[in-house]
């Protein structure tokens, strides 16, 4: 009787801990006042979001421990507009099931692209779509595809700082939907490098993207090559961001953009944040563009100004 009663409190126990889990509630409020030239003044929801998809937005995300290494998880994102208070449609940011342990990691669902994973590290203003040159100039970066439904995304384990993810997605009877896309990248000590390339049957074209930053303590240094084959359009940046106090960095940077037989367009972006607390953060920045850049594709404000301000809880 009593090793019975001791068998079955050690497998109660073992029980237990295999259903570890956890379920977090997460977002960013994120809002931004912003004036082109020759334009009413704007408040805009999401000053530093992944391509055109505001960065105000909350989600939960749960995971348990199933044992031996292995772990399931899942996330529901929605995009919330501060500026009028709506939101989604529905989770149109990401929703996934997924499953992770010494082999990497599996989502199936709707996800980010493994292409979309390395298109704003290596960015100057902080990623912000409305003040970096690379988002406001950039052809390849900020035309593609980003979160195509029926997905499934592949993330290796890091090697020795290597790493490297896979991401497509299933037609399921409508032509021309696929997005299949890969990218490798190297991050150790102060050096980041990263390949990213996506085949996007929905916007007919090829996108290739080379990132790198090399952090000098003084200042990271920061550069992108990209490129758009179909449209024959290569593109480049250049940036960097320097900390001249504990809470406080600087960042300045410059992106070109030429199409075949078209004139190059180009812009730069000067910005600063402050950071307020840990999870709170102010920033301000002007952009300029060239008239290349303002009449052509990319569209960009002949000048902007903006303040923002950003929480993440």
């Amino acid at each position: 009787m009593k090793k019975t009663l001791i068998a079955l409190a050690a497998v109660a126990a073992t029980g237990a801990a295999f259903a570890q889990s956890s379920v977090t509630l997460y977002g960013t409020a994120d809002i931004v006042l912003h004036k082109d030239k020759n334009a009413p003044t704007e408040l805009t929801s999401g000053g530093s979001p992944r391509k055109n998809i505001p960065n105000s937005h909350w989600g939960i995300k749960g995971e348990e421990d199933l044992g031996g290494g292995l772990k399931a998880g899942f996330l529901y994102e929605q995009n919330i507009n501060l500026d009028n208070g709506t939101g989604g449609p529905g989770f149109n940011r990401q929703t996934y099931l997924s499953l992770s342990g010494g082999f990497g990691e599996i989502k199936l669902g709707k996800i980010w692209t493994a292409y979309d994973d390395i298109g704003v590290a290596t960015e100057a203003a902080f990623n912000d779509y409305l003040l970096s040159p690379v988002a406001l100039i950039f052809q390849s970066q900020y035309k593609y595809t980003a979160n195509p439904n029926n997905g499934f995304y592949y993330a290796s384990p890091s090697f020795g700082g290597f790493s490297g993810a896979f991401s497509t997605n299933l037609r399921e009877g409508v032509a021309g939907s696929r997005v299949s896309a890969f990218h490798v990248k190297y991050k150790g000590g102060p050096l980041f490098v990263a390949l990213g390339y996506q085949d996007d049957e929905p916007k007919n074209e090829k996108y290739t993207r080379i990132g790198a930053s090399y952090d000098l303590g003084v200042a990271k240094l920061l550069g992108t090559y990209g490129r758009a084959k179909n449209a024959d359009v290569n593109e480049w940046s250049v940036g960097a961001d320097v900390p001249v106090a504990s809470n406080l960095v600087v960042s300045v940077g410059y992106a070109r953009s030429k199409q075949d037989g078209m004139k190059a367009e180009q812009g730069w972006s000067l910005a600063a944040a402050y950071a307020l607390s840990k999870r709170t953060t102010a920033y301000a920045g002007y952009f300029d563009a060239n008239a290349a850049a303002v009449t052509g594709r990319a569209g960009a404000p002949d000048s902007r100004f903006g303040v923002g301000l950003k929480h993440t809880f």
